[in-house]
């Protein structure tokens, strides 16, 4: 008995031994010797470099808890001060004489009309929707957002976009930043800013960005125009009408477009026109170079796979010239460029100047995007032959 009492307590001994020097082991394996191996002192010695080539060191690990701030004017603070207010008043606005019996002055939607734009650069250029304004026989005053006042002048108004361009004499006024609208998708939060009616305010709202809606056009018709753009952003949020010619910005605090609208059958229809044509549009308003826009002369469907396969079209992409009415002369307008070049109804614009007619290339802004006064190489499908046309724009 006492022979089988010593094996057992040998047993229990070697039992712990393993378990605990296991233990130990695993430990210095894993970290004592990496840490040596890591110092200056220890770096040198062949077995223990050896001993962490298959080893990795976790130092810590930390669970980060990002919020989003729940303050809009706090993302929107910088973007903020570049947001104006625009009153354009016609000239016809009499002011009453100090005898006059009838003192009240008649003011209506005609005559005066107050706005959002938005400075784009330190010196006082102010860009904004055209319909955000009166055009013609309309002085203007801008207010920014310390309420300074300043005279302004127009400078310009881009046909294609239906940007208008305001220049007040200022310098080192803040200049709001760009996003590039390409990289934006849909489901993206955006914020809306324009001028408010009380002192040293701006309005703000929240929404997603709905679609990017590449066959949408300006022309205020049912068919695209090839002198007005087509491809907008479009997002749903409270009292749009408030913030036409104010910008769009992201949680970035950079603008992605402005907000705009078109009528249709006398039906406002609300969109954002992207930062990327803004920029574009900009970029010719800075070089005086707005009435360069060139003039083509049709009207067209841009063509999408569904429109393809239910008309049967040759083609899954392009711009087909089109009338709703089936005539002719109301797809091509008479007289115009397209008109003189031969141009006909159900034509399929592929290619201009070797540049291919898709939904990311729309026709209006590949034509928009040439010179007043150019020569331009038309690629045409027509009854099922390609055809090339030369149009001088």
């Amino acid at each position: 008995m006492e022979v089988v009492k010593k094996i057992s307590r040998l047993l229990a001994i070697i039992v712990f031994i393993m378990f605990f020097g296991g233990i130990g082991a695993i430990t210095i394996d894993r970290y004592i010797i990496p840490k040596f191996a890591d110092s200056p002192l220890f770096y040198s010695f062949a077995f223990l470099k050896k001993a962490t080539e298959n080893t990795t060191i976790i130092n810590k690990t930390e669970q980060v808890v990002v919020r989003e701030d729940d303050s809009v004017e706090k993302i929107a603070s910088q973007a903020t001060t570049a947001v104006v207010k625009i009153v354009s008043v016609t000239d016809d606005v009499k002011i009453p004489k100090v005898n006059d019996k009838t003192p009240d002055i008649q003011v209506n939607s005609s005559t005066l009309l107050i706005g959002s734009g938005v400075l784009v650069t330190n010196d006082g250029l102010i860009v904004t929707y055209r319909k955000a304004i009166t055009e013609k026989n309309a002085h203007y005053t801008v207010m920014l957002f310390n309420d300074a006042t300043y005279p302004a002048e127009l400078v310009g108004i881009d046909p294609l976009t239906n940007l208008a361009y305001l220049k007040i004499q200022a310098t080192n006024v803040p200049a709001i930043s760009f996003s590039n609208s390409d990289d934006v998708r849909s489901g993206k939060k955006l914020i809306a800013l324009a001028a408010s009616s009380q002192e040293h305010q701006n309005q703000f709202s929240t929404a997603l960005l709905n679609t990017i809606n590449k066959t949408f056009n300006l022309s205020e018709k049912t068919v695209a125009s090839s002198e007005k753009l087509e491809g907008v952003f479009t997002m749903d949020f409270l009292n749009q009408k408030d913030y036409v010619g104010g910008p769009v910005i992201d949680y970035n605090g950079e603008m992605v477009g402005i907000v705009a609208f078109t009528e249709l059958d006398s039906q406002r229809q609300y969109f954002v026109l992207p930062s990327n044509i803004i920029k574009s549009s900009l970029d010719l308003a800075l070089r005086n170079n707005l009435d360069a826009r060139p003039v083509l002369g049709l009207y067209y469907l841009s063509i999408t796979k569904e429109m393809s396969l239910a008309y049967k079209l040759d083609r899954d992409n392009g711009a087909l010239v089109f009338s709703p009415s089936g005539k002719s002369s109301l797809a091509v307008i008479a007289g115009s460029p397209a008109d003189k070049a031969g141009f006909q109804i159900n034509d399929i614009i592929l290619a201009v100047n070797g540049k291919d007619i898709n939904l990311d290339n729309p026709l209006s802004m590949v034509v928009g995007d040439l010179k007043k006064g150019e020569t331009a190489g038309f690629l045409v499908l027509r009854n099922k032959a390609e055809i090339k046309i030369q149009v001088t724009l």
